[in-house]
């Protein structure tokens, strides 16, 4: 398949299924192309074309968004199994930071085949997740469940253990990881803000604020710390 449908299918995804994988939602025209970076117009004419292909791809109504069909939901575990195996080898190996890795990986998930890709999973051990503690769709595309709840709900006084960062802003990424806010810290909060205001966090011992728009990327997993 293109590099298009490839990105297509990865996005909506993303935007549809992985945020609450036991609550998949239908994608918007205008949200996939806002993530994808092209127009409405053109996010809609593929989303027909998917919805026409042999198996179809996605099944698109022009008025309540796309979902994917199954088969297009395994197509887009095993590109974002390439992406997320690449993200891994270029961070351990390459030297790249976690804010960084994500475009590179981008580029690269389309060029390389199914083979390379399990090779590499093999040469890196069969991570389970990428460095933003992201899971790894197996080869068979099945994904493990893990419980996990926004660190915006953790109560006062909670503990938790970071689980996994969703954002690939680059500043943010570098904003979270000044902050100590990295897959695996342990952290407790001390105070919230009225009114959805920022958090204050013990992060591997140390105190530091967080804002609601960056909190909302992290997800952790309760009382690990």
């Amino acid at each position: 398949m293109s590099e298009s449908v490839d990105d297509y299918l990865k996005a909506l995804y993303q935007l549809g299924e992985e945020p609450t994988p036991t609550r998949p939602r239908p994608v918007g025209t205008g949200e996939l192309a806002l993530a994808l970076g092209v127009s409405p117009a053109s996010a809609s004419a593929m989303m027909k074309r998917l919805a026409a292909a042999t198996p179809a791809l996605v099944l698109h109504a022009s008025h309540s968004g796309a979902r994917l069909s199954e088969a297009g939901r395994q197509h887009a575990l095993r590109v974002l199994r390439r992406h997320r195996l690449l993200e891994s080898f270029l961070h351990r190996h390459l030297g790249y930071g976690w804010d960084d890795v994500h475009a590179e990986a981008d580029r690269l998930e389309h060029a390389v085949s199914e083979r390379f890709c399990e090779a590499l999973a093999q040469f890196l051990g069969h991570p389970a997740e990428d460095p933003h503690g992201e899971p790894i769709p197996a080869a068979d595309g099945s994904l493990g469940k893990v419980a996990e709840h926004a660190l915006a709900e953790l109560p006062m006084g909670g503990k938790a253990r970071i689980r996994r960062v969703t954002t690939r802003d680059a500043a943010l990424l570098r904003y979270l990881e000044d902050r100590g806010l990295v897959p695996g810290a342990r952290l407790q909060l001390l105070l919230r803000e009225p009114y959805g205001g920022s958090l204050q966090l013990l992060v591997e011992g140390r105190a530091v604020d967080v804002g609601p728009a960056a909190a909302a990327a992290v997800f952790v997993h309760m009382g690990e710390a």
